[in-house]
């Protein structure tokens, strides 16, 4: 009964990793554990163990989850499935399984560049009402690192109809941050002509999502803003997509091997 809502819950949470192990192969495992009852989900986080709950309760299994991925993951961006000083706040699941992406930002692997001292590009990424804003020009360079290798999708732009950003020249997986001369003169992957609507509005604008499928770092060169002013600001970034390696459990298969071993 609890296998295939397992599976679900595997697809629909990408930011966690799911296991099975199977008990009558791994013996030695299932006794170091403690496990006496089955089913047994057990919680990790960097070799901790954080929770555990036995029985069929899928409800209860799926709040955990959440509880878990939303509200507790550490802020030091190490681990598998953390989530990086991003504020705290839930992934969002938007329409077509899609995920906020936003909550995958390791902040610490993270820089701007022309970001005023009192506006810095982190306010840009949280709901705190608070905004980045540029220092002494109007162009801004945002070197966004992820804790895991990610697809974008879309992007969300909002900002005011006045200084808001309009040309923006995304680059992906650059090993540096690119300086303003680089972010210039370089092809980008993507190109976007924001207009005051699009700030508005905030809705996703599509990207050449073949060109955006195994992203470790993206890099957004904010060119100009709407109507030539001396600062750019820029009040919210969404990022939506998914994580690459969504764990699909009908994939696994029992292999055999020797007593107390995990597979």
């Amino acid at each position: 009964m609890v296998a295939p809502q397992f599976e679900r819950l595997s697809n629909t949470y990408p930011q966690a990793v799911f296991l099975k192990v199977d008990v009558d192969e791994c013996q030695g495992t299932a006794f170091s554990q403690g496990i006496t009852a089955m089913p047994t989900f057990i919680f990790y986080r960097n070799s901790s163990r954080l929770a555990t709950i036995q029985g069929s309760d899928v409800q209860g299994l799926e709040n955990k989850i959440r509880e878990l991925i939303g509200g507790s993951l550490s802020n030091d961006g190490s681990g598998t499935g953390n989530i990086s000083e991003s504020g705290g706040q839930k992934p969002e699941i938007v329409a077509g399984g899609h995920i906020d992406l936003v909550a995958l930002i390791h902040k610490p692997g993270s820089e701007c560049l022309n970001e005023s001292d009192q506006h810095t590009f982190v306010n840009c990424l949280t709901n705190t009402g608070d905004y980045l804003e540029s220092d002494c020009d109007e162009q801004l360079i945002l070197n966004l690192a992820f804790s895991q290798p990610v697809k974008l999708h879309s992007i969300k732009v909002k900002g005011p109809q006045d200084n808001g950003p309009k040309t923006l020249k995304l680059f992906i997986n650059q090993t540096r941050t690119l300086d303003f001369d680089q972010a210039d003169s370089m092809e980008p992957i993507q190109l976007i002509e924001l207009s005051t609507k699009d700030l508005a509005d905030g809705k996703p604008i599509l990207l050449k999502y073949v060109k955006f499928q195994n992203v470790n770092n993206l890099i957004i060169f904010i060119k100009d803003n709407q109507s030539g002013s001396e600062t750019t600001r820029v009040d919210h970034i969404t990022l939506i997509g998914s994580t690459v390696a969504a764990t699909n459990m009908s994939e696994f298969k029992r292999i055999s091997g020797k007593k107390g071993e995990s597979h």
